[in-house]
C-alpha cells in the first residue's frame, strides 16, 4: 500500500511519519507540502491513500481532493488539519477519515488498522471481480478461455452444459445450475430449467402460451424460452 503525505509542518509530518512507519505497513512513496504539485504527481503516480493538510499552498487540501475524486480509480484520502469546520466538506469528497492535530496515537492506530483493512478488502473485490470476467470452457478437446460478456446463452443437455457465443458453441461438464452458479447474477438469468440466458443480449420478448415468454438474442437465431416458473421475476429484472 503506498501513500503521499500532504503537510506544511515539518513536526506534524515527521510525527505522522513515524506513526505509519511503526503502526502499519504502508509505504509512503513521497512528501509534498503544495497542492499542485501534488496534483502533478498524482496525474502520473498512483498511490493507494493520501494523508491530506488542508491548509496548504496554491491549493487547499479540499479544493484538491475534489479534484482527486474524480479519477477513475481514487486513492483513500485521510485529511489531517486543526480546524473541526472542514469536517463537513471532507465527507462530501467522500474521505476515509478526518483526524485533528495535535495526533492522537491512539486514533492514528485506529484509523490505520481501518485503512489496512478497507484496502485489503476492496482489493480482494477487485480481484474476484477480475477473475469472474472470464470462465474456462472446452472445445474439441481444448480448453478455450473465453469473456463472459462474449456469452449469449447456455442449454443443457443431460449433465452436459452448452455455451453458446455469437460464433462458437463450447461445452462445461457440470450441470446448468452449477454453472449458472459461477456466472455474475447481474448479467445472466436461468430463465428455465434447461437455459441461462444473458440480459445484455436480448433482443425481442416474445409473448407465448400459458403466459410464458420466448426470447430472441442480438446476432443468433435461437429462441430461448421463459418458464412459467420464472416470469415474476423475469419481469421484474426486465421492468415489464
Amino acid at each position: 500500500m503506498k501513500a503521499i503525505i500532504v503537510e506544511d509542518e515539518f513536526l506534524a509530518r515527521e510525527e505522522l511519519k513515524y506513526f505509519i512507519k511503526n503502526y502499519s505497513n504502508i509505504e509512503i512513496v513521497d512528501e509534498f507540502e503544495d497542492g499542485i504539485d501534488v496534483l502533478k504527481f498524482i496525474q502520473e503516480n498512483q498511490v493507494d491513500v493520501i494523508f491530506l493538510d488542508i491548509n496548504i499552498a496554491s491549493l487547499d487540501g479540499v479544493l484538491l481532493a475534489k479534484n482527486i475524486s474524480k479519477f477513475s480509480k481514487k486513492p483513500y484520502i485521510v485529511f489531517i488539519t486543526a480546524y473541526k469546520e472542514h469536517a463537513v466538506e471532507a465527507f462530501e469528497v467522500e474521505a476515509f477519515d478526518y483526524i485533528l492535530k495535535p495526533y492522537s496515537e491512539e486514533r492514528i492506530k485506529s484509523m490505520l488498522k481501518k485503512l489496512e483493512l478497507s484496502y485489503k478488502d476492496r482489493n480482494d473485490e477487485e480481484h474476484k471481480t477480475s477473475v469472474r470476467s472470464r470462465i474456462s470452457l472446452w472445445k474439441n478437446e481444448k480448453i478455450i478461455v473465453v469473456d463472459i460478456d462474449e456469452i449469449y446463452y447456455c442449454e443443457a443437455k443431460e449433465r452436459v452444459t452448452y455455451v453458446y457465443t455469437k460464433d462458437e458453441e463450447y461445452s462445461v461438464n457440470m450441470s446448468i445450475s452449477e454453472f449458472y452458479n459461477s456466472l455474475p447474477k447481474e448479467k445472466f438469468f436461468k430463465c428455465h430449467r434447461s437455459y441461462v440466458v444473458s440480459i445484455t443480449k436480448i433482443r425481442e420478448i416474445i409473448p407465448w402460451f400459458n403466459n410464458t415468454y420466448n426470447l430472441r438474442l442480438q446476432h443468433v437465431e435461437a429462441e430461448i424460452p421463459v418458464s412459467r416458473s420464472n416470469i415474476k421475476e423475469f419481469k421484474q429484472i426486465m421492468n415489464i
